[in-house]
């Protein structure tokens, strides 16, 4: 995983994370890795991993068992789906939108484009 300087890297890890979840690679009640396991495979200090795990259980993405790990939540996909939603529309949305305006582009040539994605 490659991390960006906009953002910082616990963030990133748990966007990661949730994505795992809406792609459907960890789903209701899997076990996800360890911070440890975590740690090393993103090659980042396990102390960042457990900000991330600590972000996402604050959230009610993934809980903790005690003495056997992590554990995406039951409706997780639908509170990140929702999280992302309001993200999009407060944040990137009006980006967009003032980017449209600006370069005079019509909501006929977003869509055009849209049904080619």
């Amino acid at each position: 995983m490659e991390f960006r300087d906009t953002q910082a890297i616990y963030l990133q890890i748990a966007d990661y994370i949730s994505e795992q979840i809406l792609l459907d690679r960890w789903k209701e009640e899997d076990r996800i890795q360890s911070v440890r396991e975590m740690g090393v495979a993103l090659q980042v200090n396990p102390n960042t991993v457990m900000r991330a795990y600590e972000y996402l259980q604050n959230m009610e993405i993934i809980y903790n068992k005690r003495g056997i790990g992590y554990f995406v939540a039951i409706g997780a996909k639908t509170k990140i789906k929702a999280q992302r939603k309001e993200q999009f529309l407060k944040q990137e949305l009006p980006v967009v939108f003032k980017n449209m305006k600006l370069i005079e582009m019509t909501f006929e040539e977003l869509e055009k484009e849209y049904k080619k994605y």
